[in-house]
Parts: C-alpha cells; sequence; structure tokens
C-alpha cells in the first residue's frame, strides 16, 4: 500500500505538468486530479490503519 500512494502522490505531479503544458484541458485534469485525491485519501487511510494495527 506504501508503493501504491507513493505512485498516487506521484501521478498528482504528472497530471499538474501535463495540465500545465497544455496537454490536458482544465476539465479533464480536474476530473482526474478530483479522482486521484480520493484514491490518496483512501491509501492513506489503509495505510495509517495497517500502522496502527501493526504496533
Amino acid at each position: 500500500m506504501n508503493i501504491a500512494l507513493k505512485e498516487a502522490e506521484e501521478t498528482c505531479y504528472w497530471l499538474e505538468l501535463l495540465y500545465e503544458s497544455g496537454y490536458l484541458d482544465e476539465r479533464a485534469f480536474k476530473s482526474l486530479y478530483d479522482d486521484n485525491l480520493e484514491l490518496l485519501k483512501i491509501l492513506v487511510s489503509i495505510v495509517k490503519t495497517s500502522r496502527g494495527s501493526n504496533s
């Protein structure tokens, strides 16, 4: 899950680059970015929960 979290964080970076360089229009960027943020929230929750249960 930690690897998935890091990959999702990197995806945010690449989406921002694609938007800033004009490869994505605002509508596509917002949709993809918002979906990725939701995924990030889920992954953060999973990682935190799994750390807590391993203690």
